[in-house]
This record gives structure tokens, C-alpha cells and sequence, in this order.
């Protein structure tokens, strides 16, 4: 019995970080519990840690400092254990394109060390998971980036591990083939596997997830449940559409800020379209806004009282909203990635690494 088995956590991390050998802080005391069979969500804005956080777990990094222990084995003394006992799809595919979809899986069964007994059946069974067993033996080349995806999951499940990291798993798909992955993932969470999720899709994260952890600047500033966190940012948002350009949008926030028709600190945002103010008081006081804003001669086109969302939660905990452009660890140029920062600075070796 793994100490994962007995605890009942899949992921135990204590004061994890993660400094490059550039100086750069990654990771800043992350502690992270994650029990087993839990879709857990793990956001943050472009730099914030999440991709080297995720790598650290997957044992592809080496922790600076702090204790990590996945599915009960310590990531720097038994990282092969780890490796054997996790699944990972990283952002970008690795399909081997001249290969077919079967034989894709079949060198996953080798990497892994499925028994061959047993590979048959678990391609097929695989293959039917993710709805690709009618071109099972076309090359992937010829698969569309969905496809991809989801046969490269399907890679990642093999082995049949009890935990699965997912890193961005469905960047740049269309809508139809992300909610197609969505099942998939739904699927096998259901029959009991652990997924630890990354992305930058907060519907995604709302949909799919049990709990969620933000990550900002290398730390952890909140976590718990979607409705949990939507229920922190207080209130509800008043979104109002405005017929005037940037000026008037700008002035339609200061009038919110500096007259005071909203009690205690209400978030404003500047919107394409008009402004977004998030207060437990929008719905009563809403109505006073807008005689405030013709009054001051801005023409107000529309507006809309709602919940808040998980990008409303993101805004008012980070301060802006995620990027889904750009690449997870881009820093604030956005031409370097945590990548290119060199390997993480350790004290020691490790073998097996």
C-alpha cells in the first residue's frame, strides 16, 4: 500500500519551490493537497508558476527546496516510482505523426511497460474512449488537432494510472473539440482517476472542476471550490454598454469611484464596450449609476445585473483577466518563457532525473 493509499491523497506538496539558476523565483512555498479521485484545477495568469509547477510534480523539474510526494513516492528519491504511476499530457502533443493511431498507442504501451498480454484490449478499449477506433489505422498526420489531443490522452492513459496531469490540454481546439476532450475527461475522473488540470479556459475549469487553486507571482492566493471562490468576490456585476468611446468610458469609472454610489471598495473595470462594476450592492444601487452617468452626459446603451463568473474572480484576485493568447510562463514582454530560463537551481544530484 502507497502512503498515497493510506492518506488518501494523490498529491502532497509542503513549502514546494523552484528557483532557475537565472535567480528567477518560480515557484514561491506552494503546499498543495490533493485527494485521490478529486478534478483539481490549477489556474494563474502567463508567468505565474503553473507550468513549472505542474513539470515539478511530473518529476521534469527538480524541486529547489520543500517536499513533494505523488500518489505516495517522494518526486527527488523515487522519481521513476512517480513516472510509473502518473499519466502526463503536456500542451504540445506527443503523437508521432507518421504512425497511426494505433501504433501510436502501442508505443506508449511499450514506454510504459504495459504487458503484452494485456495491450490489445486496452488499445481498443482506448480507442473507443476517445471515438477513434474508425481511423485506428490512419496515420495521424492526417488527424485534425482534436484528434490529436485526444489520442495523445489516450497515450497518456496507457498504464491506466490512478493520476493524470493535464497541462493546457485543449489550447487552440475549436469549441466542438474541446467539449469533446471535456467528456473524455469527465469519463475517466468518473471511473476514479485523479486529474490535476491546468488552463487557460476558466469555463473549463468551471465546468469540470471539484476544487481550484490560483497561483499568482509564484504563490498560492486562493482555493476552493468554483462556487466558493465566485461566492469571495461578493456581490454581483453590473455591466454597463456605453455609446461613446474610450473617454467616456474612462469618465463612466471615475464617476464610480469618486462619487461614492456604491458602498465599500466596488471593483470597476473598463470594458470594450462600456464598464463592468462588481459590488453587493449593484442591483440596488445600479439604478443610481446610470441617472449619475446621463446626468453627467454619457449615453448609456444597455445594461446587465449577473453572478459573478470565474474570469470576474480571476480579475478581482489578480488584478486582470487570463491571457489566452499566450503561452502559460511568458513574462511580461511575452517573448520568454520559464523555459528558456535555464534548468532550476538544486543542491545536489539526482540519478535518476
Amino acid at each position: 500500500m502507497t502512503e498515497s493509499d493510506a492518506t488518501g491523497r494523490a498529491i502532497e506538496t509542503d513549502d514546494l519551490r523552484v528557483t532557475y539558476s537565472d535567480g528567477t523565483e518560480a515557484v514561491r512555498g506552494v503546499s498543495l493537497s490533493v485527494p485521490r479521485g478529486e478534478f483539481f484545477g490549477f489556474l494563474g495568469p502567463n508567468g505565474a508558476g503553473k507550468t513549472t509547477t505542474i513539470k515539478t510534480l511530473a518529476t521534469l523539474l527538480r524541486p529547489t527546496s520543500g517536499s513533494v510526494r505523488v500518489n505516495g513516492f517522494d518526486v527527488e528519491s523515487e522519481p521513476g516510482k512517480v513516472r510509473e504511476s502518473i499519466g502526463y499530457m503536456a500542451q504540445e502533443t506527443s503523437v508521432i505523426t507518421e504512425m497511426t493511431a494505433r501504433e501510436n498507442l502501442r508505443f506508449a504501451c511499450d514506454a510504459y511497460g504495459v504487458p503484452r498480454g494485456e495491450r490489445s484490449d486496452r488499445i481498443a478499449e482506448l480507442l473507443d474512449l476517445v471515438d477513434l477506433a474508425d481511423v485506428a489505422d490512419k496515420r495521424a498526420e492526417g488527424f485534425s488537432g482534436g484528434m490529436q489531443k485526444r489520442l495523445d490522452a489516450a497515450m497518456a492513459l496507457v498504464h491506466r494510472p490512478p493520476l493524470v496531469f493535464l497541462d493546457e490540454p485543449t489550447t487552440g481546439l475549436d469549441p466542438k473539440a474541446r467539449n469533446r476532450l471535456w467528456e473524455y475527461f469527465e469519463a475517466i475522473n468518473d471511473d476514479g482517476t485523479t486529474i490535476f488540470l491546468t488552463t487557460q479556459y476558466l469555463e473549463e475549469a468551471d465546468y469540470l472542476c471539484d476544487r481550484l487553486s490560483v497561483i499568482l507571482g509564484g504563490e498560492i492566493v486562493a482555493e476552493g471550490s468554483p462556487a466558493d471562490l465566485k461566492r469571495e468576490v461578493g456581490g454581483e456585476v453590473l455591466d454597463v454598454a456605453l455609446e461613446d468611446g474610450s473617454s467616456a468610458r474612462e469618465r463612466a469609472a471615475d464617476i464610480v469611484r469618486e462619487d461614492g454610489l456604491f458602498p465599500g471598495d466596488p471593483t470597476v473595470e473598463i470594458t470594450d464596450g462600456g464598464i463592468s462594476v462588481t459590488s453587493r450592492d449593484a442591483r440596488q444601487h445600479g439604478p443610481d449609476l446610470l441617472v449619475a452617468l446621463r446626468d453627467a452626459g454619457i449615453t448609456v446603451t444597455g445594461f446587465n445585473v449577473r453572478s459573478p463568473t470565474l474570469d470576474d474572480v480571476f480579475l478581482a484576485i489578480t488584478g486582470e483577466h487570463i491571457d489566452e493568447e499566450l503561452p502559460d510562463e511568458a513574462v511580461a514582454d511575452g517573448t520568454t518563457t520559464e523555459g528558456d530560463r535555464g534548468t532550476p537551481a538544486t543542491d545536489g544530484g539526482n540519478d535518476e532525473q
